[in-house]
């Protein structure tokens, strides 16, 4: 088995392969492409994540800066997401995302590890694992989603929140590490901020 596969099958790998940074780093060109448009140049901006993405759907969009590791190469991402500034998709690993999810600013989701062991560490080995975001997530600024996690549909996590494990769907879920604190609930049809009565 080559390091590639290794890579792909969340096996102990080694990163720093001639082969793997020299396509890294064509992937990267693009992703630099993409941060230095201007805001009026969004038909560039749609047609660079077409190109970048390992799939990407319509409506989405992204506010550079985008950071990503193979600039969203092993990225999934279904339709009409948006996501604000500097999310990083650390994606050594596959990174899937359904429909209609929300990044806040500063949001962090990686699916690269390193062996506790420390002479691995010390070769510069690492091991992907996936990434699961369902549909019509809400993930807010600052939050860091680890390796090997899945967070399930209509769910919120909450700003500043590290998820170590998975999450079930409907709820709202807060803190370091990441708890389910409830459900979504039938207070949330009738108030969409503490007490802030809907109006709609």
């Amino acid at each position: 088995m080559d390091n590639s596969e290794r890579m792909q099958q969340g096996l102990v790998y080694d990163p720093n392969e001639p082969g793997l940074t020299s396509d890294q780093e064509a992937a990267l060109e693009l992703l630099y492409d993409f941060n230095a448009t201007r805001p009026s140049q969004s038909a560039e901006r749609s047609e660079l994540l077409q190109r970048m993405f390992g799939a990407i759907g319509d409506d989405c969009y992204i506010e550079p800066p985008l950071h990503a590791n193979w600039a969203g190469r092993n990225a999934y991402f279904g339709r009409g997401i948006y996501a604000n500034f500097n999310l990083t998709l650390v994606d050594d690993g596959d990174i899937h995302v359904g429909d209609n999810v929300m990044f806040g600013p500063n949001v962090v989701v990686a699916t690269a590890g390193h062996p506790i062991l420390p002479e691995l560490r010390a070769k510069g080995l690492q091991f992907n694992l996936p990434v699961r975001i369902g549909r019509n997530v809400w993930i807010g600024g600052g939050a860091q989603i680890m390796p090997g996690v899945t967070i399930g549909d209509d769910t919120v996590i909450g700003a500043g929140s590290v998820v170590t494990r998975d999450i079930p769907s409907g709820v709202v879920a807060v803190g370091v590490p990441c708890r389910v604190v409830r459900e979504i609930n039938d207070h949330d049809r009738e108030f969409y901020w503490h007490d802030r009565r809907l109006d709609l």
